[in-house]
């Protein structure tokens, strides 16, 4: 073993103790920059914590300064085990291969791997805004930069992949998945996760799913006088009604309670609703309600007839109808409809016809089959192939469904009741 220190050796072990402290930086900024959200970083930034700034920077393009990043840290713990391999070599002989392998394993992963990252994961906020000034000044270092780049262009080269950033998309059920965590944190509640999921879900629906169908649509006809169309709007609770001629196919305009109102109190009740009538707005049953909603802000109106393939009337949608896909049912004074969904406190429970298979799905966390219906009532009518009567019932793996109730040809109400997970035979019965 040396018995003095050269000045070459002491110049070396201040390099180490350099390193290994910048090497613990960068691994902190390492873990807390990766978890870092570009949301979270611009929440920050608004609550104006100092370093924000840099961190939305920086969280816009991760593969910018993630590269530059792990290249710094690999080259600092590599110059720090071969220093310390010379230094341990100097002083114990051969015995220093022994000591600088034990000193690169417990000290250089205690401090330069474990305290950093543990503690960035358990003060991710603070050991963001404290390393984001390092990170971008290392990224801007042009020989960093130009190190880094040459390094990752030829791993890509020898991936055979093209060289540039690949951010990849978050998907809906990893915005889902947040929300999930969000809400066991307590961070928001039921009512905001349930409106986030409603919010993702709105882009794919499509305005068959939320249409008034055919059956259910209030129609006065064209032969009708003014003072008999206000009557019929007021004993049905609703402010706009379609008019059609002979059937209900041919609509031939909307007629509005304000509109009827004003010619009644100007004395022309007695005059036939179609010179009161204002112009129909017809849309497809496949259109996204999400472009529907934009179309009606901006040519303000709100209910549109809907048609199918064939240019046939399929039901009728309205603003609130949307709205209610966000938000929820909406009800007035005037609505008396039953619930869509009734818990029967079993575990069952009684849900409207019209309710969408993916909605029965979520209330009962189990996957009925998915096909040409929309609806829990299409899924009994294709299932079993005939109208149904009261009591029937069809079982799917985990649930089983049974029809409670049936006007003429519409199924009304069905009650869903979650069975034990093994696969059920399915089938038809009284």
């Amino acid at each position: 073993m040396s018995s003095h220190f050269t000045w070459a050796q002491v110049v070396l072990l201040v390099v180490v103790v350099v390193l290994l402290g910048a090497s613990a930086l960068l691994a902190l900024a390492e873990t807390s920059l990766v978890r870092m959200s570009r949301a979270k970083a611009r929440a920050l930034d608004d609550e104006g914590k100092r370093g924000a700034k840099v961190l939305v920077e920086l969280t816009g393009n991760p593969q910018g300064f993630l590269n530059p990043l792990l290249l710094m840290v690999l080259v600092s713990q590599l110059v720090v085990a071969t220093l310390v391999g010379l230094l341990a070599s100097a002083w114990f002989g051969a015995w220093g291969v022994v000591a600088a392998m034990f000193f690169e394993i417990v000290v250089i992963f205690v401090l330069g791997e474990a305290v950093p990252k543990n503690w960035a994961v358990r003060h991710p906020e603070r050991a963001a805004l404290l390393s984001a000034p390092v990170v971008a000044a290392l990224v801007a270092f042009w020989p960093v930069k130009v190190l880094s780049g040459a390094l990752i262009a030829l791993a890509n080269r020898l991936l055979g992949e093209q060289t540039g950033a690949h951010i990849a998309a978050v998907t809906e059920s990893e915005l889902l998945a947040v929300a999930d965590e969000a809400l066991e944190g307590d961070v928001i509640e039921h009512e905001e996760r349930a409106l986030i999921r409603s919010i993702l879900e709105f882009g794919d629906t499509v305005v068959r799913e939320v249409m008034v169908p055919r059956p259910d649509m209030v129609t006065v006809a064209a032969d009708e006088s003014v003072e008999s169309v206000l009557e019929a709007a007021l004993a049905a609770g609703f402010s706009r009604l379609p008019v059609v001629d002979d059937e209900i196919e041919d609509v031939v305009g909307i007629a509005y309670v304000k509109d009827v109102t004003r010619a009644a109190r100007e004395g022309r009740g007695d005059d036939n609703i179609v010179g009161h009538l204002r112009e129909a707005r017809y849309v497809p049953e496949t259109k996204k309600v999400a472009d529907l909603l934009r179309e009606m802000q901006s040519a303000k109106f709100h209910l549109a007839v809907v048609v199918d393939e064939y240019g046939g009337t399929a039901g009728l949608v309205t603003l609130e109808d949307l709205i209610e896909e966000l938000v929820g049912e909406i009800v007035d004074e005037f609505d008396v409809e039953e619930p869509p969904v009734e818990d029967l406190g079993d575990g069952g429970f009684q849900v409207s016809a019209r309710l969408p298979v993916d909605e029965v799905n979520d209330l009962v966390d189990r996957s009925l089959p998915e096909g040409a219906w929309d609806t829990v009532g299409g899924l009994v009518f294709d299932t079993l192939g005939h109208v149904p009567r009261v009591g029937q019932s069809i079982g799917f793996e985990g649930v089983t469904l049974v029809v409670d109730r049936v006007r003429g040809r519409r199924i009304e109400r069905v009650r869903v009741i979650p069975t034990e997970p093994a696969a059920t035979e399915e089938g038809a019965g009284e």
